[in-house]
Formats: structure tokens, sequence, C-alpha cells
């Protein structure tokens, strides 16, 4: 878990392959169910029905009881009844980014709009910290070292 930028799917990914374990990334098993892209949901169905797919996504996987390394959405854990889905059904990890490392991470990206307002963007970044900080486990991004980062988790985890 953790914020826009903060490395979820790349470091997942890496994580996924160091434990030989399969990788999924949330937003892909929503776009899949979907038959659209997560900008389509949230500009046509409103957050609201975005959040309620996240949440069927979310709900499916923990169902299959599948041991995997999973990236959720910048937001899914800011909802307490995915929270507790998690927090009943794995560890979950906090990729603590600082918002200087995010902002430069996203902002050049089109498909990530609240990036482009940084005052905005550093008010739902801090907004959304207290709810990161419910995770079993924090792991401070001090740096663009993908291996550091992995191995910080699986040291954590053990």
């Amino acid at each position: 878990v953790g914020f826009m930028g903060s490395g979820k799917s790349t470091i997942g990914r890496r994580l996924a392959d160091r434990l030989s374990l399969p990788f999924a990334d949330l937003d892909d098993d929503i776009e899949a169910a979907d038959g659209r892209p997560i900008g389509d949901i949230f500009s046509t169905d409103g957050e609201a029905a975005f959040r309620d797919a996240e949440h069927a996504a979310l709900s499916a996987r923990v169902r299959r009881g599948e041991a995997l390394v999973l990236a959720l959405g910048g937001g899914a854990f800011t909802f307490s009844r995915n929270r507790e889905l998690l927090l009943s059904a794995g560890t979950s990890v906090w990729l603590d980014c600082p918002f200087e490392t995010a902002l430069r991470r996203v902002g050049g990206f089109s498909h990530r709009p609240l990036a482009k307002e940084p005052v905005q963007f550093r008010a739902l970044f801090e907004k959304r910290i207290p709810d990161y900080s419910l995770a079993d486990v924090r792991i401070p991004i001090l740096s663009d070292n993908l291996d550091e980062a992995v191995q910080a988790i699986v040291e954590a985890v053990r």
C-alpha cells in the first residue's frame, strides 16, 4: 500500500520474483472486470462506483486465498472495508515515500491527473498518511534503489 509513485507495482513485481510468488495489481483486476480503464470508470461512473469495483476486486482476490504479492491503488487502503479484508488475509506493507519523490515520479504522466495540481496532490498525500500508517509494516522509501526496498520488506515480514 502507499501513495501514487511510492513504487507499489514496481517494487511489488520485484518482491514477487524474490519470493517466487505471483504478482497482481488490483487496478489491472478492476480494468479487466469492467472492460474499461480506471480513468474511464472514474469519469463516467464516479468515484463511489470505482470504489465499489475496487472493493469487489479485492474481495475476489481474498476469497481465492492465493499466496501472492498484490499492489493496491493509492486510495484502496484508505477505506476501512478494504483494510479489514487485507489485515485478515495477509501482511500489509506501507511503502512510505516522501511527497517530493512521489511528485517527481508521477508528475509527468497524463494518466495521473491529480499530480498536475501540486497543492491538491500534497493535500491528498497528507490526508492518506494516517490510513497508510495502519498497515502491518512500514517501509521507508529513501531512494530509487528497488533492491534496498525489497530487502527491507523481506526482513520486515520474516
